[in-house]
């Protein structure tokens, strides 16, 4: 398992566009095959600033997805409303302390 984190900085006056948009995708990248999971994170001090936290079963899975069409689609949408460079790491985890909150 592989965790995707993306840091976005978005214009102001595109914040909410993108909020609204990610409304509306959110359930198809959620549920593309490989994906175990995503979170939305928006900085507290500076709104302008959003993180996307995915899991994936493996880098292929992960892959696969931003070759995809939804992807395709996805990306160039969003990439219009941001104010600087996306930066993006892909990790492994070495500690959870979230898995004995069960």
């Amino acid at each position: 398992m592989i965790t995707r984190i993306v840091k976005l900085h978005f214009a102001a006056e595109h914040v909410h566009d993108f909020l609204s948009y990610f409304d509306t995708i959110n359930q198809v990248v959620t549920t593309f095959p490989g994906c175990q999971g995503m979170r939305l994170m928006q900085d507290r001090k500076n709104p302008c600033i959003v993180f996307t936290y995915s899991m994936w079963e493996s880098e292929e899975a992960l892959e696969s997805y931003r070759t995809s069409p939804i992807f395709q689609e996805i990306w160039p949408k969003i990439k219009y409303w941001f104010d600087q460079q996306a930066d993006a790491w892909t990790v492994n985890t070495y500690f959870d302390g979230f898995e004995n909150l069960h």
